[in-house]
C-alpha cells in the first residue's frame, strides 16, 4: 500500500455556488447601516465633550469620521467588485498579501474581533432590556462557580445576552431571506428612532449652541484631544465594511456591494451629524459634559421622564439589529475560511434546504454566546483592538497592491478619486493604529500575540493531505 501527498482540495467556488443570492441593493445598504448603528451614537458624545468642550470641533469630528468611512467605502468597493464572494476583508487580504495574512485576520475575527463584538453588543442589549425588566439585568447574579483563577459568576443579563444571540442565529439559520428581512425591519425602526431626535430638537430648540470659539480657551492640547475624540467616533462608525462579508449572498454583488458601501456610509454620516446637532440644540455643553447616556438626557430634557423609556427601547432595537448583521459577518468569515481549506471542513457546508452556512453560523454564535457568559470578551477585545485597526489599514493598502499585481483583473467598479481618496483612508487608519499603539502599548503587543497563536492552526489546516489509494 502506498501513500501520496497532495494539497487539500479548495472547494470555495463549489461551496459558494450553493448559497442563494437573495439580498438586493436595498437589503445590502441596510446591512451597512444596521451593522454600524448599535449603542455608540446614544452614548458617546457626552464623553467627547468632556474631553474637548467645543461644539464646532465635536461636530467636525463626527463629519470627519463619516468622510473617513466614506473614503474606506469607496476603497473597499473596488475590491468588493473584484471579489464578489463571502469573506470580505479576509478575501481582500488573502488576495493582496497571501493566505497567511488572510488567515490571521480571519483567526482574529473568529477569536474575538467579530465574535467579541457580537458578545459586547448582546450585553449592551441586555443592559437596556433590563430597563423594562429589572430582574433580568447583569446585576442579578444567578450562580457563582469556584475556578482556579477566581469565582465565575453568571447573571440574568448574561443569559439574556446569550439568548438574544440564539434568537438571531435561529432567524439566520432558516434562510438568508428571513435574516435579511429581520435586518431590514429592525434597521428601518432604529433609523426612524434616530431621525426622531433631530425632529424633536427642531420642534423645541431648547438651547442655542455656541459655535465659537472653535478651540476652547482652556484647552491645553486641542490637537491631542481631537485625536482622542476621533478614536471614539471611528469606533462608533466601525462595521461599515461588514456587508462585503456577505457578498456571496448579494444579487449582482459586483455592482451592489460598491453601491451599498457608498449609500450606507453617506446615510450614516448624515444621521450621525444630524443627531449630534440635535444634542447641541437640546443640551448645553455643561449639561452634556461627561454624561454617558447623552441621548437619554437629551430626549428626557425635551419630552420629560418618558424620554428615558423611549431611548431605552430604541437602544434595545438598535443593538438587536446590529447583531443581526454582526452574526452574518462572523459566520461568513468562518464559512469562507473553511471553504478555502483553512478551518474545520464542516464549517464550509451549506444547509441542503435553507441554503445557509449553518455549521459556520452555529460555531460562531456558540462562541459569541460563550464569551457573554464568561465575561472575558472585554479583556480579549481590548487586546485585539490594535490588531483590528492594523488589519483595517492593510485592507486599505490592498487596493494599491492589487492594482499593481492584478492590473488586468475585471473591476466593475473603480474607486472614485484613486489614488487620493484611498490614500486618505489609509493615512487616517494608520493614525488610529499609531494612536492605539501609543496609548495602549502593552495591550497592542498582547493582541498581536493572540493573533500569532493562530499560526500553528494555519500550518495544521494547510498541511498536505495524505491519500491512500483503494
Amino acid at each position: 500500500m502506498t501513500t501520496v501527498t497532495s494539497t487539500p482540495t479548495r472547494s470555495a467556488p463549489a461551496a459558494e455556488a450553493q448559497l442563494i443570492r437573495a439580498i438586493g441593493l436595498w437589503g445590502a445598504t441596510l446591512l451597512v447601516i444596521g451593522n454600524v448603528i448599535g449603542s455608540g451614537i446614544f452614548l458617546t458624545t457626552g464623553n467627547m465633550v468632556q474631553e474637548l468642550p467645543s461644539t464646532t470641533l465635536v461636530l467636525t469630528a463626527w463629519a470627519a469620521g463619516g468622510l473617513l468611512a466614506m473614503a474606506g467605502g469607496l476603497t473597499y468597493a473596488e475590491m468588493g467588485s473584484m471579489y464578489p464572494r463571502s469573506g470580505g476583508l479576509y478575501v481582500f487580504l488573502s488576495e493582496a498579501y497571501g493566505p497567511v495574512c488572510g488567515f490571521l485576520f480571519g483567526w482574529a475575527c473568529l477569536l474575538v474581533i467579530l465574535t467579541g463584538s457580537v458578545a459586547t453588543v448582546a450585553v449592551g442589549f441586555a443592559e437596556y432590556f433590563s430597563y423594562f425588566f429589572p430582574s433580568l439585568g447583569t446585576a442579578n447574579v444567578l450562580a457563582t462557580f469556584p475556578m482556579p483563577w477566581g469565582p465565575w459568576s453568571i447573571s440574568a443579563g448574561q443569559l439574556v445576552a446569550a439568548g438574544s444571540i440564539a434568537v438571531i442565529t435561529a432567524i439566520n439559520y432558516v434562510g438568508v431571506r428571513r435574516g435579511n428581512l429581520t435586518n431590514t425591519i429592525v434597521t428601518v425602526a432604529k433609523v426612524g428612532a434616530l431621525v426622531a431626535i433631530p425632529l424633536l430638537a427642531i420642534a423645541y430648540l431648547r438651547v442655542a449652541p455656541v459655535l465659537t470659539p472653535v478651540v476652547p480657551l482652556d484647552a491645553l492640547r486641542p490637537l491631542a484631544s481631537f485625536g482622542v475624540i476621533m478614536i471614539a467616533v471611528m469606533w462608533t462608525y466601525e462595521g461599515w465594511y461588514y456587508v462585503a462579508f456577505s457578498a456571496g449572498e448579494i444579487k449582482d454583488a459586483a455592482r451592489n456591494v460598491p453601491r451599498a458601501l457608498i449609500y450606507g456610509t453617506l446615510t450614516l454620516t448624515a444621521l450621525y451629524v444630524g443627531v449630534n446637532l440635535a444634542y447641541f440644540y437640546t443640551l448645553s455643553l455643561e449639561e452634556m459634559s461627561g454624561v454617558t447616556r447623552v441621548a437619554e438626557a437629551a430626549v428626557t430634557a425635551l419630552v420629560g421622564p418618558a424620554g428615558a423609556a423611549l431611548v431605552a427601547g430604541s437602544v434595545v432595537v438598535s443593538t438587536f439589529g446590529c447583531n443581526v448583521a454582526g452574526v452574518i459577518a462572523a459566520s461568513r468569515t468562518c464559512f469562507a475560511m473553511a471553504a478555502d481549506g483553512r478551518f474545520f471542513p464542516p464549517a464550509a457546508r451549506v444547509h441542503p434546504v435553507y441554503r445557509t452556512p449553518h455549521i459556520a453560523l452555529i460555531l460562531t454564535s456558540l462562541w459569541s454566546a460563550f464569551l457573554t457568559l464568561t465575561g472575558s470578551y472585554e479583556t480579549l477585545f481590548t487586546y485585539v483592538t490594535f490588531a483590528s485597526v492594523l488589519f483595517g489599514t492593510l485592507g486599505g493598502l490592498s487596493i494599491f497592491v492589487l492594482r499593481a499585481r492584478r492590473p488586468d483583473l475585471p473591476r466593475p467598479y473603480r474607486a472614485l478619486g484613486y489614488p487620493v481618496i484611498p490614500a486618505l483612508y489609509v493615512l487616517g487608519s494608520f493614525a488610529l493604529v499609531w494612536n492605539t499603539l501609543m496609548e495602549r502599548p502593552t495591550a497592542s503587543i498582547a493582541g498581536l500575540g493572540l493573533v500569532a497563536v493562530g499560526l500553528p492552526f494555519y500550518w495544521y489546516w494547510s498541511r498536505p493531505v495524505r491519500q491512500t489509494p483503494a
